[in-house]
């Protein structure tokens, strides 16, 4: 079971609005809910001994409905209409002046990629893959470790990413991104990779163990400045909303665990697989496969 710590009613009442002037165009809507693999099940039974059907509802369809919906208000009867949420949060990630367009298609792109990545039950990591993993990591456990290291010493709500290394061949990079940054490099200009109150804007992009002791930390591991051009294959959500409903306002720790054992492996080891990592050969389709999802 869960850890069940008392929760505001406030909390356990909470519902996101779909607001009335989306309602008015709804059947003209041209973003979507993504429909998950496994949707129907975790409606009725949540994803077992990782999140309850009500805090699935509430992070997933929910919030994801939110994002879609506001999305679509923001760009009904434009030319990004029928855009796709990744193709949006590129395109805007220079515009000040349309930070909103870009805010909800990227938190709609990263909150997609990181219920992508889940399993109802617990899968096996590939044999290959494994192997990727300890040649770059050391160990799966090391992995690990570090990762949900870096997402509990996050301060702050927003994601965290194990992406490959396209200038490195087989090196896989844990970074974070806060708020709504994007991890992709054509959007680096709002990556938002760092804790401000611990790291400098021009920080090298690395496990800063955000929040932590950031640059300072000992376990500080980053790449040489120019080497950004990574790709995502993985996420943890650290907002609050993903996982106070069932772990209470100290759960975060227990629920960083327990995602780790719902990972879709599977679905991680086709996500790297789709990555060239020939150094230099940068194809935008494979590039921007991920941007794609939605």
């Amino acid at each position: 079971m869960f850890s069940r710590l008392v929760r505001p009613s406030a909390l356990r009442a909470a519902s996101f609005q779909t607001p009335t002037s989306a309602l008015r165009f709804q059947t003209r809507a041209l973003h979507r809910i993504p429909q998950l693999q496994h949707d129907a099940y975790y409606k009725e039974n949540g994803i077992p001994e990782f999140m309850s059907p009500e805090a699935f509802d509430f992070a997933w369809t929910q919030y994801q409905t939110l994002l879609v919906d506001k999305l679509n208000l923001l760009t009904q009867d434009t030319v990004d209409a029928d855009a796709k949420p990744g193709e949006l949060l590129v395109k805007y990630s220079k515009r000040p002046e349309m930070a909103s367009v870009f805010n909800y298609a990227s938190m709609a792109h990263n909150n997609h990629f990181f219920f992508n990545c889940l399993s109802p039950t617990t899968t096996k990591i590939p044999e290959k893959f494994a192997k990727d993993i300890v040649d770059t990591c050391s160990s799966v456990e090391s992995l690990k470790m570090d990762f949900l290291a870096t997402a509990n010493a996050m301060f702050g709500p927003g994601f965290v990413w194990l992406a490959k290394n396209l200038e490195r061949e087989g090196l896989m990079q844990i970074f974070c991104t806060y708020n709504a940054g994007s991890p992709y490099p054509a959007a680096h200009s709002r990556r938002q990779p760092v804790d401000m109150a611990t790291h400098s804007p021009d920080a090298p992009l690395g496990n800063q163990f955000a929040g932590s002791m950031g640059a300072h930390s000992q376990n500080q591991k980053s790449l040489a400045p120019g080497a950004i051009d990574v790709q995502p294959i993985l996420c943890v959500n650290t907002w609050e909303h993903a996982w106070m409903m069932d772990y209470g306002i100290a759960g975060k720790e227990e629920y960083l665990e327990r995602w780790w054992d719902r990972i879709n492996w599977d679905v991680v080891f086709d996500n790297y697989n789709a990555i060239s990592s020939v150094k230099g050969a940068r194809s935008s389709v494979t590039r921007d496969r991920s941007l794609s999802m939605l």
